[in-house]
């Protein structure tokens, strides 16, 4: 089964919690064990997954990452001003896989799916939810 996410994003730069939507596809798929894969489309945005317990640590992600490709110093800046974060995306990755038990996300307590976003704000940002039911064997 396939659900695409859309989610709005409203900063240059920003982890979005997108956990409870993912729950949401995973409960409508009936599926009980398995896998789900969660991607975003663009080459300017990632996935993570990260605590979402206390909001300082999604901002501590934002600043290091900036910290490690600062913004307007790379030659990809001349074509359209956001070598940064093209960069930041290809740390981050644009895709986790989490298994499904009993049909929940196999996060630990303080865990949760982030859509991060460094070259917003953007209106939609599609993510794309694939889910896949273990089959007995």
């Amino acid at each position: 089964m396939r659900r695409t996410l859309e989610v709005a994003t409203h900063e240059r730069e920003e982890l979005v919690d997108i956990t409870p939507q993912v729950e949401d596809a995973v409960r409508g798929s009936g599926v009980a064990d398995g896998l789900v894969s969660v991607y975003v489309q663009g080459a300017t945005a990632g996935i993570m997954i990260q605590e979402n317990w206390d909001r300082s640590v999604p901002r501590d992600v934002v600043h290091l990452l900036r910290e490690l490709a600062p913004c307007g110093v790379w030659e990809h800046d001349a074509q359209d001003g956001n070598g940064d974060a093209h960069l930041k995306s290809g740390l981050v990755g644009p895709s986790e896989t989490i298994p499904l038990m009993e049909g929940r996300l196999g996060l630990s307590t303080w865990q949760g799916l982030f859509l991060c976003e460094f070259d917003g704000p953007r209106t939609r940002r599609s993510v794309i939810c694939t889910i896949l039911r273990d089959t007995p064997e």
